[in-house]
């Protein structure tokens, strides 16, 4: 089935299963993966998405620091970004 959306999400999470989810879950939208947060940067940097899922908690770089380099820059900064975590607190 062809997309409904042309709008491009990209999912950024460094756990398989939370991507496999989202992607599952976002099936009509075209997606984008990165596993961390520099290959997040790269991904959004060279292909611009419409709208980013985050995840806070990933090793190096944090989904924090992630966003506040994707503000800092003309090209992604005012992309929406919607933060994700299985934190409890």
């Amino acid at each position: 089935m062809e997309n409904l959306f042309e709008n491009t999400i990209l999912i950024v999470d460094d756990t398989p299963e939370n991507i496999d989810i989202l992607v599952e879950l976002l099936e009509d939208f075209e997606t984008q993966i990165a596993i961390n947060g520099e290959d997040a940067l790269e991904t959004a940097w060279e292909d611009t998405p419409d709208l980013i899922l985050l995840d806070i908690m990933m090793p190096e770089m944090d989904g924090y620091e992630v966003c506040k380099k994707l503000r800092a820059d003309e090209r992604t900064k005012d992309i929406p970004v919607i933060f994700l975590t299985a934190k409890t607190q």
